[in-house]
């Protein structure tokens, strides 16, 4: 079933992207700028400055967009593993495949969507970082007018490469994480259950949730350098390459710079993906 793994792969992207996306926006505030003092001081500012919808800045082009790729995610992962198995979704849980063909299926999927992403993150990173008020009179117009302006502006501004900053970590965060993304989720639900079953929506639910933890906790350091690599260009902040961004960050910031937005990384994805999976295995299953 080619067509339906893209088809659900994109619902519970979209759906695990909006539960998830203010603890997002956080995230890469706390990544990119140094004028908070952690989770809760960059909430409050947020909301005091720019009010609930600042949460959500830049949220309605990565539904519409980003979900999308995670259908790619979802929809390489499936057919690249029947592929190198010769099972169907469905018959994998009968019996478990080698964690090399999962985690090189997860790779492969991770591969091709970070390229796919790239663009579209980031967009959505440079409208989240807009600090600019618009419920207050007075306040500065933002740089960027919505997703459509924004990338207009990085087009005429730093050109078409402009659109793919910080895509080698981007690549470099997905290709490997995604692989034990999958190692972690398929052996839970083989492991939790009984032979000939069907995985429990329970075991659905937490096997995604741990697969979103254990994937943040090598994916972290990619992401801070992804993001202040997608900065770069504003306000003259651009670096020379991946490796330097990563030795000006630590230079300026200390190891711990590599490890900013963990906590809440780790927090949003077990909520976030546990819901991910269960409605792309709920539709699997409404479909087949």
């Amino acid at each position: 079933m080619p067509v339906e793994e893209f088809v659900a792969g994109w619902i519970s992207g979209a759906l695990g992207l909006v539960m998830g996306y203010p603890f997002d926006t956080v995230k890469v505030r706390l990544q990119t700028q140094n004028t908070y003092r952690g989770i809760v001081d960059c909430m409050v500012k947020i909301y005091r400055h720019e009010s609930i919808r600042g949460f959500f800045k830049g949220m309605s082009f990565p539904v519409a967009s980003i979900a999308v790729v995670n259908s790619v995610l979802f929809g390489v992962y499936s057919n690249t593993l029947q592929a190198l198995t010769a099972t169907s979704h469905q018959d994998r849980r009968a019996q478990l495949p080698s964690y090399t063909h999962i985690f090189i299926a997860g790779c492969t999927g991770g591969f091709l969507q970070a390229y796919s992403l790239a663009p579209f993150d980031l967009i959505k990173v440079r409208l989240q970082n807009q600090t600019e008020s618009r419920v207050r009179p007075g306040s500065p117009a933002p740089l960027y007018r919505g997703p459509v302006h924004c990338a207009a502006t990085i087009l005429r501004e730093e050109g078409p490469r402009g659109l793919f900053r910080g895509s080698g970590a981007l690549m470099l965060r997905d290709t490997p994480t995604l692989g034990l993304y999958f190692i972690t989720y398929e052996a839970l639900c083989y492991q939790y259950t009984p032979a000939g079953q069907q995985p429990s929506s329970a075991t659905v639910l937490v096997a995604g949730g741990f697969a979103g933890i254990a994937s943040w906790v090598t994916a972290t350091p990619f992401d801070v350098v992804k993001a202040r690599m997608q900065m770069g260009g504003v306000k003259r902040r651009a670096y020379a390459g991946m490796l330097d961004c990563v030795v000006t960050s630590f230079r300026q910031e200390g190891l711990g710079v590599f490890f900013r937005g963990f906590t809440i990384n780790s927090a949003r994805a077990f909520p976030v993906n546990a819901v991910t999976f269960l409605s792309y295995e709920h539709l699997l299953r409404t479909w087949g």
